[in-house]
């Protein structure tokens, strides 16, 4: 089929082209690239003896879709029960102190992560968080790849027994037991 006009298509030329983008960029001052500065995070969330969980990117906060950031400051000994976080992808950055990871389905490997190391835990893994010092306290990023909260608590010995505190974020609201 022959066209008389190379551009033949059914709308007209007297409207901007903005493909999805706002008028002249008027939204994206909003709803563009947000900062979150370190000491406006939101600790506005159910604590716990021992921890400290604040929340800087969610829904929330930024309407944020499919992710969930904050940090987590864990005191010294603090320990999960074995849990998984079912389908989500979580990374731990640590920025201070020691973590022991401990994974595997009797808890049967063991990694430790210090300042500027990363953590990657893969959907389904069992596992349990542990602050790795007697001493000092652990500070971490903690990124999740939703921003709901999913954790199954599992029936499994822990190798190393929760003694002082359970660490608690936003995927073990009720300590990981």
């Amino acid at each position: 089929m022959a066209h008389d006009h190379p551009h033949d298509h059914p709308h007209d030329h007297d409207h901007p082209h903005d493909h999805g983008h706002p008028p002249e960029g008027a939204r994206w001052k909003h709803d563009g690239v947000r900062v979150i500065p370190g000491n406006q995070l939101d600790g506005n969330v159910p604590s716990t003896p021992g921890m400290d969980r604040k929340a800087a990117i969610n829904f929330a906060r930024v309407g944020a879709q499919k992710l969930w950031a904050g940090t987590v400051t864990i005191h010294p000994d603090a320990k999960t029960g074995a849990h998984h976080h079912g389908h989500l992808e979580s990374v731990i950055y640590v920025v201070k102190g020691r973590a022991r990871m401990r994974w595997g389905e009797h808890l049967e490997f063991t990694a430790e992560a210090g300042p500027g190391d990363f953590i990657y835990v893969p959907p389904y893994v069992p596992h349990q968080e542990i602050n790795a010092s007697p001493t000092e306290v652990l500070e971490c990023v903690l990124c999740r790849s939703d921003g709901q909260a999913v954790a199954v608590n599992l029936d499994i010995e822990p190798v190393e027994k929760p003694q002082t505190v359970l660490w608690v974020d936003p995927t073990h609201p009720t300590g990981g037991v």
